[in-house]
């Protein structure tokens, strides 16, 4: 009797650890087939550069399937206050978000630092990743880091400034002292200058409330001005263009944006398209790709963009076959 109830009792425990087993493996799966990743985008600050990388991410994730209820975006500005980053950093952190995104090179730096070489940071239109100490190579990252490089083709724009002012002997170059990127343009621009026969000078502003009276200084002591890929001058580039244009001083600056607020010409890389490409690769890596071995991607490539209406506000003609690029290849602001 004894063995019989035994048997019974053995076979009822395995039926029902078998039928728990089998009701449970549709919970799991539904769990899989719901959850919800979370992606934290911290903006160093806002200015048109930066706003148009911020809608290529999210493009970007709608194209690898992250759109709408099948993910949660947590967009931060920190308005260039590095405090603010820092708290915006630890935000992410704390609720757990499955990857962050860094527009700008201190917004990526603050990211990484709170990640500690855990959750993936996607970097989205930093200059000099390796040289900011974000990856250890391009091609081999090396740590929970990876994104898009957005590096300016300095010698087009030099080739930009010899065709809008043949005639410039001194060239002004400014930067934002704590802004990796900006300085590292500005100083690679320096050494191509200098080696075709400009007299640099060489301006620094530490936020943009300098600008004006750095400007004011710049304007009476140069021929032209290069503005570089720098998030503090282009914030302030308006106040740049109002000192300038009193003085009949054109300014050519790295990205297109900044010619529509006043910069004669330049060969933009598309930020929108920086932006799209890091949120493609935030899709690739929410579905398990590799970030110590998902090389930097970096985007050179750039249009021919002009400003009529700023040409003919300071005198300038420019030359027609610049007109023409920027008209079938590039853009026209009138």
């Amino acid at each position: 009797m004894n063995k019989r109830l035994l048997s019974a009792i053995t076979i009822i425990v395995a039926f029902l650890a078998v039928a728990f087993i089998v009701t449970s493996k549709p919970n799991t799966q539904e769990k899989k087939s719901t959850y919800v990743p979370t992606v934290g985008i911290l903006q160093l600050v806002t200015h048109p550069a930066l706003d148009q990388i911020h809608h290529g991410i999210v493009a970007g994730l709608k194209s690898q399937g992250y759109s709408g209820k099948k993910i949660k975006i947590d967009y931060q500005n920190a308005q260039a206050d590095q405090s603010n980053l820092k708290t915006m950093s630890q935000k992410f952190a704390n609720e757990n978000a499955d990857l962050t995104i860094g527009i700008a090179t201190p917004a990526a730096l603050s990211l990484a630092k709170t990640a500690d070489g855990n959750n993936p940071v996607i970097l989205a239109g930093i200059t000099d990743p390796k040289g900011s100490g974000l990856v250890k190579t391009t091609q081999r990252p090396g740590n929970n880091v990876t994104g898009v490089s957005g590096d300016s083709p300095l010698k087009q724009h030099l080739a930009v400034v010899q065709q809008v002012v043949p005639k410039a002997k001194t060239l002004g170059i400014i930067y934002t002292t704590s802004d990796h990127g900006g300085e590292y343009n500005a100083k690679n621009m320096e050494k191509l200058a200098k080696k075709a026969g400009y007299t640099v000078k060489m301006y620094t502003i530490s936020t943009t409330n300098d600008m004006q009276q750095v400007a004011e200084t710049m304007a009476s002591q140069v021929d032209a001005v290069y503005a570089p890929q720098d998030n503090g001058v282009a914030s302030a580039m308006k106040t740049l263009i109002n000192v300038t244009n009193q003085e009949k001083i054109p300014v050519i600056p790295a990205v297109d944006t900044m010619v529509k607020d006043g910069g004669i010409a330049t060969i933009s890389v598309s930020q929108y398209d920086i932006g799209y490409q890091a949120g493609v690769m935030a899709g690739q890596v929410l579905k398990g790709k590799n970030t110590a071995t998902y090389p930097v991607k970096t985007i050179t490539k750039g249009e021919m963009t002009i400003n009529l209406k700023q040409a003919k506000l300071l005198g300038i003609t420019l030359p027609k076959s610049m007109i023409k690029e920027a008209e079938t290849k590039g853009e026209v602001f009138k």
